[in-house]
C-alpha cells in the first residue's frame, strides 16, 4: 500500500494531499529511510513522522483499503512519541 494512502486510511494524517506534502518535505521515514508518498508500506514497517515540534514512531500492524474511524487505530501501534527541542538561537 502507498504511504500516503496508509496515512490517510489509518487517520494518522487527515488528508492524502497533506500526507503527500509532509513526505515531500522529508519528514517521514520508513525503517530509517526517508520515504516518498509513493513508497510501499508493509506490515511490520516502522514509520517515523515529524509534526512540527513532535515526532511519532508507529509500527504498521495491518493494511486495510478503508476503515471506520473507530477501527483506524488498529492499523498501527504507537512505538514512541517525543517532543523535539527547538534549536537555540542567539
Amino acid at each position: 500500500m502507498r504511504l500516503d494512502k496508509f496515512l490517510k486510511v489509518s487517520r494518522l494524517i487527515k488528508r492524502r494531499t497533506l500526507a503527500k506534502e509532509v513526505a515531500e518535505q522529508g519528514r517521514i521515514s520508513i525503517n530509517g529511510q526517508t520515504a516518498k508518498a509513493s513508497s510501499n508500506v508493509k506490515v511490520g514497517d516502522e514509520l517515523t513522522i515529524q509534526f512540527g515540534q513532535k515526532q511519532i514512531t508507529v509500527r504498521v500492524e495491518q493494511l486495510l483499503e478503508s476503515t471506520k474511524k473507530e477501527d483506524a487505530s488498529s492499523m498501527y501501534t504507537l512505538v514512541k512519541e517525543e517532543r523535539l527541542e527547538e534549536p537555540m538561537t542567539e
